[in-house]
């Protein structure tokens, strides 16, 4: 069964990836995502500019867990189950995708 979860981790990614090279964005400049793997149910997104970002979180099966706009830094996860997930920001039409675990 992990091997499945890897796999299906790996599907998610490599589909994120060529999405985000297809539509010709770049990676968002002095992006930084703390603390990961998140323990007190808050993360911190940061990047050059602070504007405005749109955040989606999929689970490992690439269902979309949730959907919002963040105007400061912290994110609170607080409602995620323990597990893998993969984080997408945009901003400015640019986008960053990581992995996001939370513990």
């Amino acid at each position: 069964m992990k091997h499945f979860y890897l796999v299906a981790l790996l599907f998610v990614c490599a589909l994120g990836f060529s999405q985000e090279n297809a539509q010709g964005s770049a990676d968002i400049e002095g992006f930084k995502l703390y603390p990961n793997p998140v323990t007190q149910g808050k993360v911190y997104i940061e990047t050059k500019l602070n504007s405005p970002k749109k955040i989606l979180v999929f689970d490992v099966l690439g269902t979309q867990v949730i959907e919002t706009t963040l105007l400061g830094k912290e994110l609170n996860l607080s409602n995620l189950d323990k597990g893998v997930y993969i984080l997408r920001v945009f901003e400015n039409n640019k986008v960053a995708t990581r992995k996001l675990i939370v513990k």
